[in-house]
């Protein structure tokens, strides 16, 4: 039983004797032997008195009522309250673990993050300049292909001339035009010793310098095997030169697309 409802009984009980005793007396008061007009003058202030009392004991009872069952609830919802407030805290002690799992995961997540973009501006920095490199690269490459392809497309049409001029019997001529002069330089250089050996260099060189005189005739077949095997060999350079640029232009071109 709990104390309030204890004190709240004890209450009652004490002004319901409390009541019993004061109408006991007043009526002992009131019927005391020849005294009739003493009970008709008291009897209506004690009957008032004992009609507040009995007011006062149902106010007071319903008061009680009232607490008691304010009472009844408080202490069920501290009991449900304690129910809930236990399994939240169980709930809780459960969570703890692998929320604590969960933050570890992301903070060692958030650190291997940090390091990969760490590794991947140093990336990038290396692949600029890779880049730079390269790019500096094809460029030299670019530019000895265009001195290579000029200086073997003037070649190449200074040899056809030559061979159309013999076959057509008009070498003078030919030997006067600015063609003449391009196929003399390619016979004095270096690049001639790889094109033709010694013995038909010097014939190559007396038709150019016009030396050959009458004797020109006879030999005009052999110097034209010698322009026409100059011109298929530099032809032939030409052409893998050429291949050789568009395979390092396709390179270049595939490494900037790996390092964007």
């Amino acid at each position: 039983v709990s104390p309030f409802k204890i004190v709240v009984a004890a209450s009652l009980r004490a002004m319901r004797g409390f009541i019993v005793l004061l109408s006991a007396t007043a009526l002992a008061a009131c019927v005391a032997p020849g005294d009739a007009v003493g009970l008709r003058a008291s009897m209506n202030p004690i009957r008032k008195v004992v009609t507040m009392l009995q007011a006062m004991q149902k106010k007071v009872e319903a008061e009680g009522e009232a607490e008691k069952e304010l009472y009844e609830k408080f202490l069920c919802y501290c009991k449900s309250g304690n129910s809930d407030l236990s399994a939240s805290i169980s709930a809780a002690e459960i969570k703890i673990p692998a929320v604590t799992s969960d933050i570890e995961a992301k903070e060692a997540k958030l650190a291997q993050t940090k390091e990969d973009l760490k590794q991947a501006q140093s990336d990038r920095s290396s692949a600029k300049d890779a880049m730079k490199e390269a790019t500096a690269i094809r460029e030299k490459e670019a530019a000895a292909f265009a001195a290579l392809k000029a200086d073997a497309d003037t070649n190449v049409a200074a040899i056809a001339k030559a061979v159309a001029s013999i076959e057509q019997g008009v070498s003078g001529s030919f030997l006067q035009s600015t063609s003449a002069k391009a196929l003399r330089r390619l016979a004095q250089s270096s690049e001639s010793q790889d094109l033709l050996g010694e013995a038909d260099r010097q014939a190559l060189a007396s038709f150019l310098s016009g030396s050959q005189g009458s004797d020109y005739a006879p030999q005009s077949g052999e110097i034209l095997g010698i322009l026409k095997q100059m011109g298929d060999t530099m032809a032939k350079d030409l052409a893998d030169a050429t291949a050789t640029e568009e395979a390092a232009i396709k390179t270049y071109e595939g490494l900037m697309a790996a390092k964007t």
